[in-house]
């Protein structure tokens, strides 16, 4: 009989019948039948895995035929997919899960990013409780807007503060309103939080004197990494950009600029404004990874691209934009409204009118069809949650590329973690170094390609 605990060899594996997908023919055809990937390591049979993980693996395989092994890398990061997803994660309509960044990545989960500063440039912040819980990781807050800095406006949600919460957790949050699953990749780093404006339009000149704020105080709060999830004014060279000299400054000092590209791919110019054209600048353009592990389902997102007028690739690197988990606006119309949906969605068909009638006016177009059946109130429910992005009462799915950059700026806090003698330069050649280029796509759009957080901080352990 044969011994099915027996591990094929890559050359036994590739003699199994498989289809060919595009990433086969961008490697050359000798890789795993479902990560894509070349492989040094065994391969596992199918038959040798429990049940539930070979449904996991079968279900994220990007072969339309059966296949009959896989590489252990593959079945490691299933393992951990599947204990995470059935504990923690959000269902949709379609049975799917909504996965978390980190398991999105397969970043490494021995770097949390602990002991490392990450100042943040927005236009606002609100102090949520996947910062400040169960220790409170905001060691510096600074409105630019106020001579005296202004501390109380930290407190108050406004509609100016989402976008810097949002980003501030993607990178840190600890996911503490999820029981860790939907966490950012650096969940023990510190954060130091810069308001730039009253609304959401920042300027150039509201940037530059962020960062000259940084300046000042680098050394105060120990800050490595700056993430700046705005754009100025228009197109310039560096040579005469007095932001983008700023920038070039702030890197001589030892910071690592991180920054989104921004968002206008589908123009005819898609330009790349400063201070992400900045050259030392690490501009961050936008995955899409249709929520999935499948790396043959990526895609780009319609992120800006160069050159810049000075003829600089830009971005460097993508990371995901689309499907970003990142949570909502504690004690704002749109959290009510979230947790409204939850609770009905939840609920039992015979509950729906009672709880709608509870809950005036948070849900207009609920409150207007409450004399419709309890069918036709569900698909108002699933309609709005759709069009809301809300995964669950405390979390919503976000994109733009403001999001990439705080995912790379993550990443980077766990390569300081693994080796704080990392200086900018030598962060940004590893990340480029160990990014992958997705097939298919112009160089121009993806620079060198998605960030790939476990060879980036293995590389960083190495680099001398």
């Amino acid at each position: 009989m044969e011994n099915l605990n027996r591990k094929m060899t890559p050359t036994e594996s590739l003699q199994l019948q498989r289809a060919t997908t595009g990433a086969d023919i961008a490697a050359g055809e000798k890789v795993c039948p479902v990560c894509s990937r070349e492989t040094r390591d065994e391969y596992v049979p199918l038959i040798v895995l429990e049940e539930d993980l070979r449904q996991l693996i079968n279900a994220n395989a990007p072969d339309t035929r059966e296949f009959q092994a896989v590489c252990e890398r593959c079945v490691r990061l299933f393992e951990r997919a599947k204990e995470q997803i059935i504990k923690d994660a959000a269902m949709q309509k379609d049975g799917s899960h909504v996965l978390s960044t980190p398991l999105r990545l397969d970043s490494d989960e021995r770097f949390t990013g602990k002991d490392v500063t990450i100042a943040f440039l927005d236009s606002g912040f609100y102090p949520h409780v996947d910062l400040t819980t169960p220790d409170n990781r905001i060691i510096g807050y600074r409105n630019l807007l106020d001579e005296n800095g202004d501390l109380s406006s930290l407190f108050q949600p406004d509609a100016a503060s989402w976008h810097g919460m949002m980003t501030s957790v993607v990178a840190a949050g600890n996911g503490g309103l999820s029981n860790g699953f939907y966490r950012g990749i650096a969940p023990d780093a510190n954060v130091v939080l810069v308001k730039l404006a009253r609304t959401g339009r920042i300027t150039e000149r509201n940037i530059q004197d962020g960062l000259e704020w940084v300046l000042e105080n680098q050394a105060k709060y120990s800050i490595k990494i700056v993430n700046i999830s705005a754009g100025g004014d228009f197109e310039q060279s560096y040579l005469n950009d007095p932001l983008s000299q700023t920038v070039e400054k702030c890197v001589a000092r030892g910071l690592t600029i991180v920054c989104a590209v921004g968002n206008a791919g589908h123009l005819p110019n898609h330009p790349v404004f400063p201070p992400a054209s900045a050259p030392s600048a690490i501009a961050v353009g936008g995955l899409d990874d249709q929520n999935s592990i499948n790396r043959t389902r990526r895609g780009m997102y319609r992120s800006s691209y160069g050159p810049t007028l000075d003829g600089f690739q830009k971005p460097e690197i993508i990371a995901p934009s689309i499907w970003v988990p990142a949570p909502i606006l504690p004690n704002t119309p749109t959290a009510q409204q979230a947790s409204l949906l939850e609770k009905l969605d939840k609920a039992e068909d015979d509950q729906l009118h009672s709880i709608v009638r509870e809950n005036p006016g948070v849900e207009s177009e609920l409150d207007a069809a409450l004399d419709r059946p309890a069918y036709m109130l569900r698909q108002i429910i699933a309609l709005k949650l759709s069009q809301e992005s809300f995964i669950t009462k405390h979390y919503k799915y976000v994109d733009g590329t403001s999001f990439s950059a705080p995912i790379v700026s993550s990443v980077i806090a766990q390569m300081l973690e693994a080796n704080s003698k990392l200086t900018p330069q030598q962060i940004k050649r590893i990340l480029i170094s160990t990014a992958e280029r997705l097939p298919g796509y112009e160089v121009d759009r993806q620079g060198w390609g998605v960030i790939d957080p476990r060879q980036a901080v293995e590389k960083a352990l190495l680099f001398t």
